[in-house]
């Protein structure tokens, strides 16, 4: 009997050693080292998710990694924002080499919840809340199906990653789904923070970063928050979507201001500045790539020539234009590839609406400004004379301009296509046929149409 109870306590006693080997293989706490400080590293969401937060959570995972960072911390107040970005963060986190946990100060809603839900680890501050994923255009309005059913199946493999129940992810986006002592009231998933702990979505409750660790078992730390550079703020201002807008309206009324007057001067040098703005920090986060910027670029080239080459306005000048819209529009999206299932349709339509706007609001004050610069005498030389002597070429329209066809003079000012000739020591207004003139050169009158001469270069 007692050979028996011996080798009954032996055996207990190797299967005990033997779990004890296995759990240090496999720990359930990766961070039950007691005698190492670990290094966290935290950054905050606590914004509408767009390209400025993507910049952060790029720039934060990077260093986290570089600094050899032990865990990532996201301290998250968010409603939600855009898919596109929220995507973008989603997929960074499920591949990062450092564990990401985030902090949940409030809310997570919507994109917010996507994001969090790929993350290892989820705490809650008490009353905080975590769902409510249905996508939603600019005025806040159920966007069609299609929409919806990409966003759930986003949320339903995001937590499958994570071990999370991927029927309760895809009621956080469709109200149709019903689980059983979840959800059977024909509304999306909105847990509070004892619900998202009950059913599986949260690790526990916290109140702030450091109960977070406490909760977490993890004592021994160095907290290192992420601290953007002067560039990095610089990049993150200029690819928000309302300083986006603004320097697309500077674009147009540079392109608008500088066909408007001879020369080269401030307004085409102020389009310029602004392409450069636009582009720049979006190609350099990867979003804008050459072939947007190209796409741009012939658009204007079109443009031109259209307006300084060809008689008229035509294919030429439609296609630059449309060229130039879809280059601002594509610049703003990041396009991975071009498959139906993954292309970010609404972002572009998003973005193109924003370039649409933006380019309208932009014509619509330059045609006001013009209008204000030309008809007041506050700017004097820009204003028109009360006065308009004919020899400044303020002539009436009359039969005696037919009767000018065929005559020949100078240009008085570059035509470009419109500006002055000079004919028999008397100044009219006329418009190049074709291409521009320079000042000096030899003109002919070729017609005269709508009470307005036409001239060609006089070879």
């Amino acid at each position: 009997m007692n050979q028996r109870l011996h080798s009954g306590f032996v055996l207990i006693l190797l299967l005990l050693i033997a779990d004890g080997f296995l759990f240090a293989q496999h720990p359930e706490n990766p961070f039950n080292d007691k005698s190492k400080v670990y290094r966290i590293y935290t950054f905050d969401i606590r914004e509408n998710i767009a390209p400025p937060v993507w910049h952060v959570t790029k720039k934060a995972l990077q260093t986290a990694r570089d600094t050899a960072a032990d865990l990532v911390i996201i301290q998250m107040n968010t409603y939600g924002g855009m898919l596109e970005s929220a995507d973008s963060i989603r997929t960074a986190i499920l591949h990062s080499t450092v564990p990401v946990w985030v902090f949940i100060d409030n809310n997570a809603a919507s994109a917010g919840a996507l994001i969090s839900i790929a993350c290892d680890s989820i705490y809650m501050r008490p009353g905080g809340s975590i769902g409510a994923a249905t996508v939603v255009d600019q005025a806040g309005e159920v966007v069609p199906d299609k929409y919806q059913s990409y966003m759930r199946s986003m949320m339903r493999s995001t937590a499958e990653a994570k071990g999370r129940d991927p029927k309760i992810a895809e009621g956080m986006v469709d109200p149709r789904i019903k689980i059983p002592g979840v959800s059977d009231s024909g509304q999306v998933i909105t847990f509070t923070t004892s619900e998202a702990i009950k059913f599986g979505f949260a690790e526990g409750e916290a109140e702030n970063l450091q109960d977070v660790l406490e909760v977490a078992g993890i004592n021994d730390y160095k907290i290192i928050r992420h601290e953007l550079k002067f560039t990095d703020r610089i990049i993150r201002f200029l690819i928000n979507p309302v300083v986006s807008g603004i320097l697309i309206m500077i674009i147009i009324g540079g392109l608008y201001f500088e066909l408007q007057t001879p020369g080269i001067g401030f307004p085409i040098a102020a389009s310029i500045v602004a392409a450069m703005l636009y582009f720049m920090p979006l190609y350099i986060e990867g979003i804008a790539t050459h072939w947007e910027i190209i796409m741009f670029i012939a658009g204007v080239i079109l443009i031109a020539v259209e307006l300084f080459v060809l008689p008229g306005f035509g294919v030429a000048g439609i296609s630059g234009i449309v060229l130039v819209v879809a280059g601002l529009a594509f610049g703003m999206v990041d396009i991975q590839n071009f498959e139906t299932d993954s292309f970010p349709f609404r972002e572009l339509l998003t973005s193109l609406f924003i370039v649409i706007i933006a380019a309208f609001v932009s014509l619509t004050l330059s045609f006001w400004i013009s209008k204000k610069l030309f008809t007041t005498t506050t700017f004097g030389e820009l204003a028109l004379r009360k006065t308009q002597e004919r020899d400044q070429g303020y002539t009436s329209a009359s039969d005696d301009y037919m009767k000018m066809i065929g005559k020949e003079g100078i240009a008085k000012t570059v035509l470009r296509p419109a500006g002055k000739i000079l004919i028999d020591d008397e100044t009219y207004d006329a418009t190049a046929e074709s291409g521009f003139i320079e000042k000096g050169e030899p003109v002919k009158v070729v017609k005269y149409i709508n009470a307005q001469l036409f001239v060609r270069k006089r070879i």
